[in-house]
């Protein structure tokens, strides 16, 4: 009897707007980050903007598709240089890097030969990825937290190579690097 009154207890914590984790969950009708989808998205593409202008030597990119859900908004880049097998590491090392010198958490690494990942967070809940794809594509993503739904405009930051306006599912990487696409490490 003790035991399942304690469970009880335990559960109607968690279900409380504290949370189990300590964490305040905003019931306020403004959204959990105070921000909308338009603000998310530009947000959404600072950092992508600051990881892409951190890669040495640079890559070329092209805009992904942006997607809106009923209170989050994803905005999406590929690269369009093809990273060898051989370099996929130093990419990720170097984005690993650059996300937690930005202060995001990492949350997870995906450690495979073929087809590696990072994911991270920062500390207003955007979540940020790097997938690796076929024939060594990489794929940037950033995820909003929930916000007051608006509507999402296009990204303003042009690629810096061929736009694919209309394209989807965009080509495979079709740019070749002597440092990233090399098949020495």
């Amino acid at each position: 009897m003790m035991r399942s009154v304690r469970g009880l207890a335990l559960l109607l914590i968690c279900l409380s707007p504290v949370g189990c984790a300590g964490e305040v969950i905003s019931t306020s009708s403004e959204g959990r980050s105070g921000m909308d989808m338009q603000e998310a998205a530009d947000r959404a593409d600072s950092i992508l903007d600051s990881a892409l202008n951190e890669i040495q030597p640079k890559v070329n990119w092209a805009h992904g598709i942006t997607t809106t859900g009923s209170c989050d908004v994803s905005r999406r880049r590929a690269v369009m240089t093809s990273i060898s097998p051989e370099r996929r590491g130093s990419f990720l090392g170097l984005m690993d890097r650059h996300w937690r010198k930005s202060g995001y958490r990492i949350k997870a690494v995906n450690n495979s030969a073929e087809l590696p990942a990072i994911y991270a967070q920062t500390d207003e809940g955007f979540g940020v990825s790097l997938r690796f794809g076929g024939q060594g594509q990489a794929f940037f993503q950033v995820d909003s937290p929930c916000v007051d739904k608006s509507e999402v405009a296009e990204s303003t930051t042009p690629p810096n190579g061929p736009a694919y306006e209309g394209v989807y599912p965009l080509p495979r990487p079709n740019i070749r690097s002597p440092f990233w696409s090399a098949g020495a490490p």
